[in-house]
Formats: C-alpha cells, sequence, structure tokens
C-alpha cells in the first residue's frame, strides 16, 4: 500500500469538498493542487471527478428529506412536480454544452494559469453583484423560496451554469449569482445550486468512469475510495457551515479570497519558482 499516494488522495479529498459548494471553484483548486503534490496525468483526471461524487452525497444526505419529499410527491404534488422539473431544465445547458466542448477545454484550460485567471475574473464579478445588491436603488428579491422559481428562471441560471465549463469559474459561484441576478434571494439561490449539483456531478462521475476511468479505478480502488470519503466528510462540515454563515454574510470574503488565491498562482506561475502545467 502506497501510504503517500494515499495521504495525496485524502488531501485532494477534503480540498474537494471544503470548495465544491463555495463559490471558489473546485475544479480549479483541485488542478493547482494536484499539480503542487506532483499528482497529475489520465488517472488523476478521472480521480479529480470521481471524487465530486463524495461531495454530492454529502448534499443528499443533509437535503434527504427535501430529497424524499420530492420524489415521493411527483405524481401527487404540484410543487414537488415544479421542483424536479426545474432541476432537469436548469441542467439540461451544462449537459448538451459538456459533452460537446469537453475535450477542447481538458485539452486548453485544465491547467493552474488559466484556473488563476478565471479564479480573479470571477472574483470581480462576485463583488460587482454584491455592491450591486448593497446599493440604494436594489430590487427585493422577487424568489424567496424554491417552489416561487419558475421554469424560465431555472433554465437561466442553467445557462449561467454552463460558465462553470471553464474551470476556475466555479459551478455553484456561476448558478448562485446567476440566480441573484434573477432576483433569487441569496439563500435560495445557495439551495438551489446544491440541488443542481446532483444530477450533474453523479452524471459527471459515471460518464468519466465508463469512458475512461473503469481502468484506472481497478487499479486504484483504495486511492478512490479514501478520496471519495474524505470528500464526503469535508463537504458535509461546509455545507452545514455555509448555510449557517449566510445567515449573516454575503459572498464578498470568497471574492476577495478568489482574486487573492488566483493572483498567487499567476505570481508563482510567471516567476519561475514553480513549474506549473500550463
Amino acid at each position: 500500500m502506497d501510504w503517500i499516494l494515499l495521504a495525496k488522495a485524502v488531501i485532494l479529498g477534503i480540498v474537494e469538498g471544503v470548495t465544491e459548494f463555495l463559490p471558489v471553484s473546485s475544479t480549479g483548486h483541485l488542478i493547482v493542487a494536484s499539480s503542487l503534490l506532483g499528482f497529475d496525468g489520465n488517472g488523476a483526471k478521472t480521480f479529480n471527478v470521481v471524487i465530486q461524487f463524495g461531495a454530492i452525497l454529502a448534499v443528499c444526505w443533509e437535503y434527504r428529506a427535501r430529497i424524499v419529499s420530492v420524489i415521493r410527491g411527483l405524481f401527487t404534488d404540484v410543487d414537488a412536480r415544479r421542483f424536479a422539473l426545474n432541476v432537469v431544465i436548469a441542467t439540461i445547458p451544462a449537459i448538451v454544452l459538456g459533452v460537446l466542448l469537453e475535450a477542447q477545454i481538458k485539452r486548453v484550460l485544465f491547467a493552474p494559469v488559466p484556473v488563476a485567471f478565471a479564479l480573479v475574473m470571477g472574483g470581480i464579478v462576485i463583488l460587482w453583484v454584491q455592491s450591486r445588491e448593497r446599493s440604494r436603488d436594489a430590487v427585493p428579491a422577487r424568489v424567496a423560496s424554491l417552489e416561487q422559481l419558475r421554469p424560465l428562471d431555472a433554465l437561466k441560471v442553467g445557462c449561467a451554469q454552463c460558465c462553470a465549463l471553464i474551470p476556475g469559474v466555479s459551478r455553484s459561484g456561476s448558478t448562485i449569482i446567476g440566480a441573484m441576478l434573477l432576483g433569487v434571494e441569496r439563500r435560495v439561490a445557495t439551495e438551489f445550486s446544491f440541488f443542481l449539483a446532483i444530477p450533474i456531478i453523479v452524471g459527471a462521475t459515471f460518464y468519466e468512469v465508463v469512458r475512461h476511468g473503469h481502468g484506472a479505478f481497478a487499479s486504484a480502488v483504495d486511492v478512490f475510495t479514501v478520496g471519495t470519503v474524505a470528500a464526503f466528510v469535508s463537504a458535509f462540515i461546509c455545507v452545514r457551515w455555509l448555510l449557517r454563515y449566510l445567515a449573516s454574510h454575503d459572498f464578498t470574503v470568497f471574492a476577495w479570497y478568489r482574486i487573492a488565491f488566483g493572483m498567487l498562482v499567476l505570481i508563482i506561475g510567471y516567476s519561475g519558482d514553480m513549474e506549473w502545467r500550463i
């Protein structure tokens, strides 16, 4: 058993779990962390996708009552059907573009420096949106619960989610900020982002394993398992913390973190002190 490799899997699992549902880009952090740890290659890319399954299991467990309620009410409850339809509608754009552009994105953008640019730009956008929300002319949120979300709103949020196909943008960040720009209350936007992650991440995990990773997975079950468990535990803690945090805070701190982290990566990348995979 390679204990060093398992330790790397734990670290990457924690990075995934902590960053998956924050607007800071889990994929971007995994690319940078993998590069720092020397954890690269096709097997590593598959690993970074598969451990997201652990993070999404944490959301499923946290919202298990809501999920079960929706499933039970699909044929009897109008609100349950509308909610399920909204999730499906919002998921379609990212799936279509993801399948069409997967190879090009991985070839060109899966490297620390492009991720750093995306982190900085995303941080600037979040600061702008939060400033707009705090301004005197800010319009009160018109969607104060998941039940008030319309199918057209869901489609627009799904289109915003497509921005996250660029590593470093952040899936949660693009959906949350996109929803807020549409007039969705911050906590509701965050919860909808959680639910949107379920079909996207589950689908991406199985797609990656079937198409690219069955060999890597079979030869390193222990590494994949350890990383997935670490992602589950850290994501579960992070989701609960984030919901409490949003009761009295906005996303400004995450925006400044994105900018600072992105600038650090750029400085290191162009200083020559460390060789990034560019």
